[in-house]
């Protein structure tokens, strides 16, 4: 019987309980965040604790910072909330998932009873998404971009054009914020039928505990999602942390920090090039990157001695035990990282 992949595995697990001290290359969310004045806007935020949330301001800021209206948003505890919502209020017959992704998205489909039709990309193709390789009659699409292991953008038109009439696309676009210039994102197209965009602000913003994304859709997918929603699931402080990330001034931060990270993952791929038995999954473009190597779990296993912990790759779909995923951090980082994985293989 063929065993299937852990779906619920994280990389969070990788560092938490007698791990928490390790060097965290396992979790894809910047390090040194969140800044000292985002948490200061979250800290004056807890004196309005005990009215229920209202998301207005924040939903407004979101819209503008997309250039959309605010009945395309929803905001979400985490883009993890949205991918249930979907599942729960979207009808779909075939739903299909692009393989390697993040597995959240199949997972919450599975738990909703749907049967859940998956489409692997290769690494012969350099994980490369083509339009062709979706079935026709898929009515619902899940895609990456950039895609959470493999760290492959696809271009925008190639993305765009499964969205046809009768059909769900879900683009989930977590990890764009971390990309120069978010190349090649849909989140604020609105010719595209039945398109749905989901965003993060945990990752470039070190937000994963306050749990806050959104959703940028028409408006009847929308009011749909909402109908499935509890009420208030998204706390007063992270309603001010989505608004305070919208600001003209955070969105240069983040694109002054997506010009670090591309910078420093091809200080990491170079260092990685002085190890012949290591390939790099490329190009990368997002804030981390896919490597196959022999005894790759022994080799995990050998860092998390050296005090290094790293995302196995062996619970996504497509991948298998010889892969590790690992976040780009800076460089000091990166030549200790280096040091100890010399010991490791």
């Amino acid at each position: 019987m063929t065993t299937l992949p852990d779906l619920r595995h994280h990389g969070d697990a990788e560092v938490r309980g007698a791990a928490a001290g390790l060097t965290d290359l396992a979790v894809n969310v910047r390090t040194g965040t969140p800044p000292a004045w985002l948490k200061a806007r979250i800290a004056a935020s807890l004196d309005g604790l005990a009215a229920y949330p209202d998301g207005t301001a924040a939903r407004a800021a979101v819209a503008a910072r997309h250039g959309l209206p605010a009945s395309r948003v929803l905001l979400t505890a985490g883009a993890a909330e949205a991918f249930v919502l979907l599942a729960r209020a979207v009808r779909a017959t075939r739903p299909v998932v692009v393989h390697p992704q993040f597995t959240e998205p199949e997972a919450a489909l599975r738990d909703a009873g749907h049967e859940v039709h998956r489409v692997l990309l290769s690494e012969e193709d350099g994980f490369r998404l083509t339009p062709e390789a979706v079935p026709d009659d898929a009515d619902l699409v899940v895609v990456g971009n950039p895609t959470n292991p493999t760290s492959v953008l696809h271009p925008a038109e190639t993305v765009a054009a499964l969205a046809r009439p009768g059909r769900t696309l879900v683009v989930d676009e977590a990890f764009m914020d971390a990309v120069p210039g978010e190349a090649e994102s849909l989140a604020s197209r609105t010719d595209l039928p039945g398109l749905v965009v989901l965003r993060s602000l945990t990752k470039t913003w070190g937000l994963a505990g306050l749990r806050i994304g959104y959703v940028l859709a028409g408006p009847e997918i929308i009011e749909a999602l909402e109908r499935v929603q509890p009420l208030w699931p998204v706390s007063s402080p992270a309603l001010t942390a989505a608004e305070a990330c919208c600001e003209p001034a955070a969105l240069a931060e983040a694109e002054a920090a997506a010009g670090e990270i591309a910078a420093d993952r091809q200080y990491l791929i170079a260092r990685l090039g002085e190890f012949p038995q290591i390939t790099v999954a490329r190009p990368a473009e997002g804030p981390f990157v896919l490597i196959r190597l022999p005894d790759a779990a022994g080799v995990r296993e050998r860092l998390r001695e050296l005090g290094f912990a790293v995302r196995r790759g062996d619970t996504f779909p497509g991948l298998g035990a010889e892969w590790l995923r690992l976040a780009v951090r800076d460089r000091n980082t990166t030549d200790r990282f280096v040091t100890a994985l010399g010991k490791a293989v």
